[in-house]
This record gives structure tokens, sequence and C-alpha cells, in this order.
């Protein structure tokens, strides 16, 4: 292995000590990390709606930064995109434009005019997707007629029924409840300012199709019939069923809503269950409703001049990866950082909640992590393998004793949660039950959690550092072995997305032992030498999720993706290649005077095609992770990188 000339790139040390130095400032006092979590114009524009759907007085500086946040969001094509320099989406468009006139500005407004024009040139508001028309429909704009059926009674049917919340995905089964009491009672917004949109529709224009593009002809046609046969009976249903169903339903949420971190702790599934509460009946300092309220301001971010809600909060997923970037670092500073991060970390894990994941492993112990501060009825199988390779990480090294216990109850649950196929989904296992996907009302298409092979990375990462059972892990290698695309990479369905996918399985599958040699290993990196762009950096776009994706496109080179291409070819054994040099150089000249990384690019993945994140951490950490792991490979401090990360 070449070693570092003492001039080489310049001082490659004191890239590394800057970017430590400015992410040691940010830690809390407590000892964690988190940071903005930011999506589209959709959840601030929600926001301002819910406020005024509720009622409430409204807070007038608030709304007037959150209209500045609006406004420098939108696109030069008129409408708002789903992530920067992204294509008009009409939904979002509608949801902003709605905001920024309830806000107060005028529709005769440059930006207004654009917006709107843009809106109607594509069919006008009626085309949206069903949540944003189900909004609509609780403000009046539209009627329930054109909103598939979602009967409270579902939460009644069995488990072997075709259609069952257990099938669904976590997030799904949270946001979904609460909206099954609203689709029954049908309330109407408060509104007292008295806004609509009515120029946002255009005469004659139907509603959005019947069949979204991800949907099946067959399964669409069935599903679209049964909803024309609830719709008929909808009057019909018998009067004490219906109140049992929405009772079950108010059960549910209640059972789930996790305090101030709100229910499934991500902000569509607080807003309705705040919505779901009002439309039962109770006052706003009722415990339950005002609790999940203030979870929703909770998710504000106000700056001096502007504002916008995020969808929730990231402090296990952020201080995990920081610890692993500053235990990379091999500076005593750092690890003593990282070492109190863990002790933050550690009374979080989930041991005594047997969440919804258990209704498909029931003799399955708890022991997991989840994503945000509280979310004990969903931990997640990412989180935890993260945060359970960094204390065994940490332990190894001396530098932070006494998580044998923690890591083999969290080891027991990723073990316990393999999926049939020998991958892992995010929250649940077996979660494939993709017929439900052509349901009317999951024209999304994210209805489902599957294994995927990013976390399936990371699990067959963790198990093979902690020296684990050799058939799971031989499963798991054969899985991502299997998912492999022709062109050598992996799908990645958190983080955008071939690049990210790439870096997982190439991570995991290192830790396994697999070596550079291996054909699997060896297309891997050839596809990210492949993709590097011209100037030493690499780039994806969200675009890369389309249902036509038929290969790699150029894009902008980012702090975060070069990061991953980095540590995955360095994890296919690729330190002394050419474009691993090219990609240091990169990250070094981009680095910003404070000593870390920014970018505007959205590299996180929320659900394919509909919902993406700017992890505000990720240009900050990742780089730093892949200097230091850089340095200390051509520096003989490993003769291959030891952990599957």
């Amino acid at each position: 292995m070449n070693q570092l000339s003492p001039g080489e790139f310049g001082d490659l040390d004191g890239s590394i000590r800057a970017a430590t130095d400015a992410i040691l400032r940010q830690q809390r006092p407590d000892g964690h990390w988190v940071y903005e979590l930011e999506a589209d114009a959709t959840i601030p524009s929600e926001y301002v709606l819910l406020v005024h759907y509720l009622g409430e007085p409204a807070d007038v500086e608030l709304e007037r930064k959150i209209g500045v946040y609006l406004r420098r969001i939108q696109a030069d094509h008129g409408g708002w995109p789903l992530y920067h320099d992204g294509a008009f989406d009409i939904s979002a468009s509608v949801k902003a434009y709605f905001a920024l006139k309830m806000i107060g500005d005028d529709i005769e407004a440059p930006h207004m005019k654009r917006a709107r024009d843009a809106i109607r040139a594509r069919g006008g508001a009626i085309r949206t997707n069903v949540f944003t028309r189900l909004q609509l429909a609780l403000y009046g704009e539209v009627g329930w007629n054109i909103i598939p059926t979602m009967p409270p009674e579902l939460i009644l049917l069995p488990r072997w029924f075709p259609i069952h919340l257990s099938k669904m995905s976590y997030w799904a089964r949270t946001v979904i409840v609460p909206l099954l009491v609203l689709a029954a009672l049908r309330p109407r917004a408060r509104n007292k300012r008295g806004i609509h949109v009515p120029e946002l529709f255009v005469p004659g224009v139907p509603a959005a199709g019947a069949r979204a593009p991800h949907q099946s002809a067959g399964w669409s046609a069935f599903f679209n019939m049964l909803d024309w046969g609830l719709k008929r009976f909808d009057p019909f249903w018998p009067k004490g069923l219906r109140a049992r169903s929405i009772e079950t339903c108010r059960q549910w949420v209640t059972q789930r809503l996790n305090g101030e971190d709100g229910l499934g702790a991500i902000y569509p599934a607080m807003a309705n269950s705040v919505m779901m509460f009002d439309a039962l009946g109770y006052a706003p300092d009722h415990p339950d409703r005002a609790i999940a309220r203030k979870s929703v301001d909770a998710l504000l971010v106000v700056k001096d001049d502007e504002a916008y809600c995020q969808p929730c909060f990231s402090p296990v997923w952020d201080t995990a990866l920081v610890a692993h970037a500053l235990l990379e670092t091999k500076d005593a500073k750092a690890e003593a950082a990282a070492a109190r991060s863990l002790e933050w970390l550690r009374p979080l894990q989930v041991l005594d909640v047997a969440g919804d994941w258990a209704e498909e492993r029931p003799d399955v112990r708890p022991g997991g992590w989840a994503f945000q501060y509280r979310n004990d009825h969903y931990p997640d199988l990412d989180d935890t393998a993260v945060v359970v390779m960094a204390m065994d990480r940490a332990q190894k090294a001396g530098i932070a004793p006494g998580y044998d216990g923690a890591i083999a109850r969290a080891a027991e649950w990723v073990d316990g949660m393999q999926s049939g196929n020998g991958g892992w989904g995010a929250f649940d296992a077996d979660n494939a039950h993709y017929s439900l996907n052509n349901i009317p009302f999951a024209d999304h298409g994210a209805l489902l959690d599957p294994p995927t092979e990013d976390v399936s990375g990371r699990c067959v990462g963790m198990i093979a550092q902690l020296g684990g059972d050799p058939k799971r892990l031989a499963d798991g290698i054969a899985y991502l072995r299997r998912t492999q695309m022709k062109d050598g990479s992996w799908f990645g369905r958190w983080g955008v997305n071939y690049i990210y996918g790439t870096w997982s399985a190439l991570a995991g599958l290192n830790g396994a032992g697999l070596a550079a040699d291996d054909l699997t290993m060896k297309r891997g990196a050839d596809w990210l030498v492949a993709i590097q762009n011209p100037d030493g950096g690499w780039g994806e776009n969200c675009d890369s999720y389309k249902l036509d994706y038929a290969g790699y496109e150029p894009a902008p080179s980012t702090a975060s993706q070069t990061a991953w291409a980095l540590m995955g070819l360095m994890a296919a054994g690729q330190v002394d290649h050419p474009s691993v040099t090219r990609g240091i150089q990169w990250l070094k000249q981009n680095q910003d005077e404070d000593g870390l990384w920014s970018q505007a690019h959205y590299t996180g993945g929320g659900f394919p095609r509909v919902f993406y994140l700017r992890y505000h951490g990720y240009p900050k950490f990742f780089p730093l992770w892949a200097l230091a792991r850089y340095r200390n490979l051509k520096q003989g401090n490993s003769r291959r990188v030891e952990f599957g990360l």
C-alpha cells in the first residue's frame, strides 16, 4: 500500500482537524448531535393550513417567516419542486400557493400569478395526489366523492384479510389511522380568514387518473371496483359498527401517541392525530390533543429571517454517524466526544415496548433504537445497526467499555427481524405485500417497507463485525449479491441513490470479509469509478428514482455523495485507485472556511418519487469520515476497512 508523502494533497491532517473541531463545537451539552432535516414546501405549507384548520390565533411573525421561506424555494418554473433544482410538482405547488394566500399574499403578485399559471397549465388543483385532495376536501375545496374511500372499519379487519394495517409500513399506518376517522366524520376547516383557492381549478378537468404510473391495470381495476362499491355502501354502514371502528382508531392512536415526540414521530401522522382529536370534540386543553399539538410545534425551525417545519428529528441517526466519523479521526478529543455520545444513546434503546413490528415477529424481544428522540413503537434496523457498530467499535478500542449487554440485545433484535429473502427492511420484517401499492389511496407508491439493499448492507456489516450467526450472515450476503444491478450498482432506498446503495452494500460486504477481487466487489467499484465527475467528485440526482430509470445520469458533485463513493471504493479495496485520489482532492478543495462542507442538493430519501430529504448534517460529517478513513488506510493503520460502514 502506498504511503502518504509528507506534502501530498496539502495538509490532509489539517483538513481533518478543522472538520473535527467544527463538529465538536456542534455537539449538544448532553452529548448528542442533531442537524436540521429539511423536506420540500409541503410540510411548512401544511403547518400553516393546520393552524387555520383548527381556527387557532395565527402567529403573524411566524407566518411571515414561513412565507419568506416558501417564496425563496419557489422554482423558475413557477411552482415548487420536491427537491433542490427539481421539476414542478403539482401537489407541493398547490399547498404552497394555498399557504401563501392564507398568509396574506396578493394572488396578483408576480410570484403567485406564476404559480397559479403553472398549476392551471397542468390541469389545476384537481390533478393533485390523494392526500392533497383530502386536505382540499377538509377545506371544502373539493367534494369527498373524489377521495378514495377509507372506511374506519378497516381497523377491525382480521390479520389474514388481504388489506390489513399490519401489511402496510409503519409510516402508512400512523398516517392512515387518524385519517380513517377524518374521512368518516368529514369535518370542515374553521378557516376564520375565509381563504379558498377556486382560481386553482380548471373547469371540466377530471381528478387525477384512477391509476398511478406504478400501479398495474388488473389490480387497479379490482381496487377501483371495490372503491366504487364502498362509496355506494357508505351510507348503510351500521351505526354501531361505525362508532366502534372510530373508537378503535382513537384507541390505536392514543396508545401510540408518544408524548411530546408525537404519533410515529413524523409530521403527517402528528398533524393528522391533532385533527382527529379535534374532530372527535376534544378541547384544545385535553391532555391528548394538547400533547399532540405541542409535538407539531416542536418541529419548527425559526431563524432570524425565515422559518419552516421539519418532517421529523434525526438525533439518533446523526449522533451515531457522527460517532463513527469521530472514531475514525483517531483524535483523543474526538474519541472522548464520541464516548459521551454513546452514553447519550444508551438509554434510548427500546427494551420494553413490543411495537407494531411484533405482529410479524411476536417471539422476538425488543432491543432496537429509533431514528428520533423517542419513537418506541417504531425502532428501525438501520439506526440500530449503526449504533451497535459504533458501540462495539468504541468498546474494542478501549474508548467506551461496558456495552456488551446493549449490543447483545440489539443484535438479537436485528437477527430476529431478518426477512425471508435474507434482507432487512427499515421497520418491519417481510413487509412486501406489493399488491397493496395498487390501492387507490396508495398513489404515492410508498405503502410498504420491504427489504432494501442499503439497510441490508448495514445489518450484514453489523453481524459480521460482531462475529454473529453465520447462517444469517450468509443469507444477507446472498441477498446483496442477488440484488446487485447489471451495471454493478445497488439501489439506495434511504439515500440518493445508487451511490448510497453501492456504498452501503460494499461496506457491509467488506465487513463480511469479501476480498477486493471478488467479482461482486469489483463490479461495484468499477461502477463508482465509471460515474465519477470530471471535477473529481460524485453526484446523483433524485430523478434516479424514476420508474423508467435506465442507468446513471450525470449530476453535480456533492460533498455527501462524494464521501459515500470514496468510502465505497475504499471498502472495495481501492484506496490507491486514482479515482480515490481525485475524490479526496475534491473534498479538500471544496471544504468551507468553517472546516465543514455545504450543499443545497437533497441526498436523503423519504419516499422515492414522492418525498426527499435534505440532511443538513450529511455534508458535514460524511466528508470528515472519508478523509480520516483515507488517511488511516494510506498510513497502514488497517489493511482493510474494519467495520461494516
